[in-house]
């Protein structure tokens, strides 16, 4: 599902990422999706390294790619988009964001998470997965993207069919 004119509906931005791993499974995951992937750095791998390469499979001709350099030169260029942070913590559920299109959902580092500053700066607009084993600290990178996207996905076809059902009705007199 894309818009009219061909732009992602939704995009991920993936905050100093670690594992090349995960962020070849998030690649895969946004070419299947349409969703547009930012790498913002620094990242201490390249997105040819082997392992990377390997997890997106030969989809990464697919995926809208922007790299950044950091998390300044991305934010000046996002402007007044709507970014979603999503965190391990005593945040609102994901479930409870109201997703619309052309939003920027973002995640932090797999050790560390999102910086203090971006956590400071953007508590309103910070969301969590809950995990209700107290024993588990949080949830693979890759996993946690996969779960927000497609709440997000189904969220914004719903509206959008809905929107096109109330168009259809026949008034009545």
């Amino acid at each position: 599902m894309t818009r009219r004119n061909g732009d992602a509906l939704l995009e991920i931005g993936l905050i100093a990422p670690q594992i090349p791993p995960n962020t070849g499974n998030i690649a895969r995951l946004c070419a299947a999706t349409r969703s547009t992937l930012h790498l913002i750095g620094p990242l201490p791998f390249s997105v040819s390294d082997r392992a990377a390469r390997r997890a997106g499979l030969d989809y990464w001709s697919e995926v809208i790619l922007r790299r950044w350099e950091d998390w300044e030169g991305f934010q000046s260029a996002m402007g007044r988009r709507r970014l979603l942070f999503f965190e391990t913590g005593p945040y609102r559920s994901y479930t409870e964001a109201v997703y619309r299109s052309g939003d920027v959902l973002l995640f932090g580092q797999e050790s560390r998470g999102l910086p203090q500053r971006i956590l400071s700066e953007y508590g309103a607009h910070l969301f969590t997965i809950p995990i209700y084993n107290p024993k588990v600290r949080s949830l693979n990178l890759a996993n946690a993207v996969s779960i927000v996207l497609y709440e997000a996905l189904r969220q914004i076809e719903a509206a959008e069919n809905a929107a096109a059902d109330q168009k259809e009705m026949p008034n009545a007199c």
